[in-house]
């Protein structure tokens, strides 16, 4: 079996999402399958070397997976051509001169999102990317999950008939660390640590939305800080200074129309963390992380409004789970080997740093709509232009 063996410098993984998803199951997962098959007798096997700033950490860390290289000098492993991928997992506001630092040093690029604060940033980083000739990939991993790949697949088949809107709840209640332990990171609640749900969230309801339903044309969006003070991870009060939860109507070129809330301060009623109602003429269907739930036309219950008497129809059980009929991987996983095929054989990889920039903007717009409490255009996004 020939391995063609690839180096990947992993910057920022000693967080939480860093270390599950990215360094444990998508990278050491792929190590442990074998890697990344291409041919019958040939895989990709990825060689990680660990970078951050706190080298006890890296130690644990590599000491904990069986990983041989770590070290806090991000120059030297840059300058090391066994390593020719650079991954950054950094808050938003490092992300874009490390990610620029990269792209100089000829390394092809694949980051976590968002890629900058501006879209005006996010889209230079593409272009430096495209002028130096490396190759360059955005973290967009709710594509891969289970419960969206099979609303995928009911929108390919013609399910919902002509699609008429969709209503997006996303969030959870996010402790504010005075009586129990907050769990996200206090940068999250500051704006000048990067902070914003604006910032955060767009980004993945960008991507979703243009692959799933059609381009955005238009928005109109408000936000608030709902709470006001948290406690950080040294135990200390702190003022919130970014938005926690945002609400919005957004409308499609095509004519649906979409309403997305999106929350740290809502306590969960409904099937999942992320659900996605999605109306047609000829059905419906609630797709979760993991789960899609069904109702077709000829099967709607036919409700009469009557506040007087207790309702009579129990309307969860007019809806069917669609069957597990294929084994989802994890949909970050997923990703990578989409990612590192493309980097190796030169397979095709459409989720690159103008899809990031398109994150961005949306974000950007966004906090515009709120600001000015009004409807805000989307335009196009093409390299050339914000």
């Amino acid at each position: 079996m020939k391995v063609q063996t690839i180096g990947i410098i992993l910057h920022g993984v000693t967080g939480r999402m860093g270390t599950n998803q990215h360094l444990v199951r998508s990278i050491l997962a792929i190590r442990q399958q074998g890697g990344i098959r291409i041919a019958p007798d040939e895989v990709i096997m990825p060689d990680p070397i660990l970078v951050g700033r706190n080298a006890a950490k890296l130690k644990g860390l590599a000491e904990a997976h069986a990983i041989k290289h770590y070290t806090t000098d991000l120059d030297q492993a840059l300058a090391d051509d066994r390593y020719p991928v650079y991954f950054d997992a950094l808050t938003t506001p490092l992300r874009p001169a490390h990610v620029r630092k990269a792209i100089t040093a000829g390394k092809h690029i694949y980051t976590e999102k968002p890629t900058a604060l501006s879209a005006a940033d996010a889209l230079a980083l593409y272009h430096e990317a495209v002028q130096a000739g490396v190759k360059h990939g955005v973290v967009q991993d709710k594509l891969w999950l289970p419960g969206l790949l099979k609303l995928k697949q009911l929108i390919d088949s013609g399910f919902f008939g002509a699609i008429l809107s969709v209503r997006g709840e996303f969030g959870y209640w996010v402790f504010d660390g005075f009586d129990t332990p907050c769990q996200r990171p206090s940068w999250n609640y500051r704006k000048e640590d990067g902070g914003s749900i604006l910032i955060d969230m767009f980004c993945h309801w960008r991507y979703l939305i243009d692959h799933l339903f059609g381009a955005i044309d238009a928005m109109v969006v408000s936000a608030a800080t709902h709470i006001p003070r948290r406690v950080d991870e040294q135990g200390q009060p702190y003022d919130c200074t970014a938005d926690d939860s945002a609400y919005a109507i957004l409308q499609l070129r095509n004519g649906v129309l979409v309403q997305m809330n999106s929350s740290w301060c809502v306590r969960v009623r409904r099937d999942d963390l992320l659900t996605l109602q999605v109306d047609g003429t000829k059905g419906s269907a609630v797709a979760g992380l993991r789960d899609c739930w069904v109702q077709h036309h000829a099967v709607t219950p036919k409700p009469v409004w009557n506040p007087d008497i207790d309702q009579p129809i129990d309307f969860y059980a007019g809806w069917q789970p669609m069957p597990p009929n294929t084994v989802y991987d994890n949909a970050f996983k997923a990703q990578w080997e989409l990612f590192l095929r493309h980097v190796v054989a030169d397979t095709p990889f459409q989720w690159d740093l103008l899809e990031g920039a398109k994150g961005v903007q949306l974000g950007e717009l966004a906090i515009q709509s709120w600001q000015e409490r009004a409807w805000v255009n989307v335009p196009e996004l093409v390299a050339g232009r914000v």
